[in-house]
């Protein structure tokens, strides 16, 4: 349940904390005090679209907090590495910006994250949901949600997909004979063409080595000859090893006479070595310069027909090879796509014949889960002052579709001997806010979310039926936690927690406060929502009788049930 909401620079909130209870809390005040602005703080924080037009002007970024306590979403936790204890705190900071940041028991998360999460924790039902409810693509969902049919449906879902798969395939592979004819021929051409070229990895690299060492083999032979030389010397004169050489052997006769030079002698040892390992080395590069006067034609020619065929089929050699396994893959598809087609073709017929005796199976189940829904949204509706209004959940077979063979609608007739008929063309406001609280009563113990948030749910209501909202919001709320937004003494008065949002204005800006009523704090908050302003006797002694009656109701509902 929501436990705690904190608000600071939200529109015309600068802060305030909001303590919600167990059972049916209730928000009133007068239109532009801020009511709607808690719940668009609340929409923000389960992960809502939000701008920075909610962010109070002069101020650098706004806040919402919310604590849930009970029963929290573990599995989420769980696949988000969230920790979680006995709350979970949800952060959302806005910057004036318009951007903004979320986080779950200090960890960030993505909004997308936070609206999966916000949807185990709360359903708020307002203007959005009632156009859910209008909307026809939405009311099998109701109905499988209902009927506890999510997994009926993806197993059906798992086996159209299959036959829509191998429809599509065999689609593919149904063309005309010419331009199958073409493309082998294309196929053939390509393939033909990259296996005569022989293609090797890194083949490309090593021919441009050899090719820049071919194009400047003069330049190179001169370097050689020249460095060879003045390691060996010339036919005139001694090179550096002839003389490191001599060196070597002057000291080697005189080191008998002092360690020092036997030490000098050894590091020209050393150094006449590796002269002689350079000149080694100088002969061996040499040779390999040495090359027949048609190599570099037929290394261009090489590189040249490469780099055309990495034009054509990828910039490199392992591209390349990539690309022509392709091709002979496809070649063989379409070259043997007469025995394909003829096993998708027979899978089609399998599949076809599964999916539709899988939704026939789920239409069946439907129909069943249907009834008891219509019984069960008419009883609520009686409930709530509309025993005239019929409810009826319309099958219409179609083709096979990834939700099964029937497309689905809720229908209702506003008035007895009247044909039922859809929905937004029959409902007025108020006939739709009951349909919907008829519905989410229903629907309650099979939606996960601990706490329903109701908004505008008393629009078109008055009289009788206002106060037959009020009793239902209150009978949701032994099993749920209820929060409501309304301007009905009769819904308020059946509130087990009651906030009044008040709007003052000083210094020349507009401030919003939000206060737990005492008990005479909610008489005369129900006074005004009767009389108005001016509170009298008159509106007291209704207000009282109002409580009294809400009393009395909640005693009589809790002992039917068995609660204390």
């Amino acid at each position: 349940m929501l436990q705690l909401l904190h608000i600071e620079n939200i529109a015309i909130i600068e802060k305030a904390d909001i303590e919600f209870k167990d059972g049916f809390n209730v928000m009133t005040g007068e239109t532009g005090a801020g009511k709607s602005i808690v719940i668009d703080s609340l929409g923000a924080v389960l992960g809502q679209r939000v701008s920075r037009e909610l962010v109070r002007t002069g101020a650098s970024g706004a806040v919402v907090t919310a604590v849930f306590t009970g029963e929290l979403p573990e599995k989420w936790c769980q696949e988000n590495d969230i920790e979680i204890e006995d709350e979970l705190i949800v952060t959302r900071k806005i910057s004036a910006d318009g951007k903004s940041s979320c986080r779950v028991n200090g960890s960030i998360v993505t909004a997308s994250q936070l609206r999966e999460l916000g949807g185990e924790l709360m359903d708020i039902l307002g203007q959005n949901s009632g156009q859910r409810l209008l909307d026809e693509r939405y009311h099998r969902d109701y109905l499988d949600g209902f009927g506890c049919l999510e997994q009926e449906l993806l197993d059906y879902n798992e086996i159209y997909t299959a036959y829509r798969k191998a429809e599509k395939e065999a689609r593919e592979l149904e063309m005309d004979e010419g331009e199958k004819e073409r493309i082998i021929d294309s196929l053939k051409y390509q393939i033909d063409e990259l296996t005569s070229a022989k293609i090797t990895t890194g083949e490309m690299d090593e021919l441009t080595v050899r090719r820049d060492l071919l194009r400047n083999a003069g330049k190179l032979t001169d370097a050689v000859n020249t460095a060879y030389n003045a390691l060996y010397g010339g036919d005139s004169t001694d090179g550096v090893v002839t003389l490191l050489a001599d060196a070597e052997g002057s000291l080697s006769s005189a080191s008998r006479f002092t360690d020092t030079l036997e030490a000098l002698a050894g590091k020209l040892t050393e150094l006449r070595y590796m002269a002689e390992d350079a000149a080694e080395e100088l002969r061996n590069f040499k040779d390999e310069l040495s090359f027949s006067p048609w190599e570099l034609d037929e290394l261009e020619s090489r590189l040249d027909l490469l780099r055309r065929l990495s034009r054509k089929y990828g910039p490199s050699e392992d591209e390349m090879l990539v690309y022509l396994d392709s091709c002979k893959n496809e070649l063989d598809a379409i070259q043997y796509s007469g025995e394909r087609l003829a096993e998708l073709q027979l899978q089609m017929v399998l599949l076809k014949e599964k999916a539709q005796k899988k939704a026939l199976e789920l239409r069946e189940k439907r129909r069943a889960a249907a009834q008891v829904l219509e019984k069960q949204i008419m009883n609520e509706l009686g409930q709530l002052s509309m025993k005239g209004v019929r409810f009826v959940i319309e099958f219409e077979p179609c083709e096979l579709t990834s939700t099964g063979c029937d497309t689905v609608r809720f229908l209702m007739s506003a008035n007895a001997g009247e044909e039922p008929g859809r929905i937004n063309k029959i409902a007025s406001g108020g006939e739709l806010a009951r349909v919907m609280l008829a519905m989410k009563t229903v629907l309650a113990a099979k939606e996960a979310a601990e706490t329903m948030v109701f908004d505008e749910i008393d629009t078109g209501v008055s009289g009788i039926a206002a106060q037959r909202v009020g009793e239902k919001l209150s009978d949701l709320a032994i099993s749920k936690q209820v929060i409501c937004v309304t301007h009905l003494p009769q819904i308020a008065a059946m509130a087990d927690t009651h906030f009044a949002i008040e709007k003052n204005i000083a210094d020349g800006r507009t401030y919003t406060s939000i206060t737990e009523l005492d008990t005479e704090g909610e008489l005369r908050e129900i006074a005004r929502l009767t009389g108005g302003e001016n509170i009298t006797k008159t509106t007291l002694n209704a207000a009282r009788e109002q409580l009294e009656a809400a009393r009395s109701h909640k005693e009589h509902i809790r002992k039917e049930r068995g609660l204390h």
